[in-house]
């Protein structure tokens, strides 16, 4: 195990399309794309295309969807230790003009107890929030053995103050910030409270307001991908995640400055693509857009 992923299962379906229908109108997608999704999930996998193949702990049905998923893990050689539950969970996407539109159904009662796994040669520890209990339990046997905990913070779940209390690196999103009534600075006092040694608030197209191993606060601007060729915003936090991680695990020396302008080069790949896995770069891919952007 070189990294252990833990989050709540979809399957996404992407919709290119004009118009949203109602009553009884229809429309045709331009373009269309059927893919793995959720936070942690889609980080794992861009972990795995990024050379740095994760053990994931996730959500599955014994369903056509769930086994469609396992089809899924299986091509990118990721090892899943299923968390089962009774339906698997779906989400429709609709891109619009930068921004993107989701309607989702979750289950997420969960029929089993999460898995115990062996952490030997674990080094990074990647969460989203859900699965509260697998979370907690994980975070603080990481925080124990020295192995780096990472949260992609979405959304106020559960446990989120007691889970960041073990978390190395909190990225949070701008609709936590909202949803906690706090402004980016403020969010950025309080993950320095809760002892996140790294944290930030992601802003979009705006890119990400963090602070470094040293506590000095900065903006790191998103890399200015031209408007016609954003395509899909959807999943871009969730690349993003995935491959400070994957950088992290390459260079683990290295400062996260330098992890996080790898991420977001990731991350500005993404939004060019329909769906996750399209989405998905490689580390020529990463390579091409730094140097493109340098220049």
């Amino acid at each position: 195990m070189q990294a252990l992923f833990i989050g709540q299962t979809y399957i996404d379906v992407t919709l290119l399309c004009d118009a949203i229908p109602t009553g009884d109108n229809k429309t045709v997608a331009r373009d269309y794309a059927v893919s793995f999704g959720g936070n942690a999930v889609t980080a794992a996998f861009a972990c795995a295309k990024l050379g740095y193949v994760p053990d994931l702990v996730a959500t599955v049905a014994d369903d056509w969807l769930g086994r469609m998923f396992l089809d899924m893990a299986r091509h990118y050689k990721i090892r899943v230790h299923p968390r089962h539950v009774g339906r698997s969970s779906l989400s429709f996407v609709l891109p619009n003009n930068g921004k993107r539109a989701i309607i989702r159904a979750r289950d997420d009662k969960f029929l089993h107890p999460f898995p115990h796994l062996d952490l030997d040669g674990c080094r990074a520890l990647h969460l989203d929030g859900h699965q509260g209990d697998a979370a907690l339990h994980y975070a603080k046997l990481c925080r124990e053995r020295g192995i780096l905990t990472s949260l992609d913070g979405g959304g106020v779940r559960g446990n989120l103050d007691a889970l960041l209390g073990f978390i190395d690196v909190a990225i949070v999103a701008e609709r936590l910030c909202e949803q906690m009534k706090l402004t980016p600075q403020q969010m950025i006092e309080y993950l320095k409270a809760r002892g996140c040694r790294i944290g930030g608030v992601t802003q979009g197209e705006r890119g990400v307001f963090w602070y470094n191993e040293n506590g000095e606060v900065s903006m790191l601007p998103a890399l200015p991908v031209p408007a016609e060729k954003i395509i899909d915003t959807s999943g871009a936090g969730d690349v993003f995640h995935g491959a400070y991680i994957a950088s992290y695990l390459a260079a683990p020396d290295k400062g996260f400055d330098a992890h996080f302008r790898f991420a977001r080069a990731a991350a500005a790949y993404k939004i060019t693509h329909v769906g996750n896995e399209a989405g998905l770069p490689t580390q020529a891919d990463v390579a091409l857009l730094m140097r493109e952007f340098a220049a």
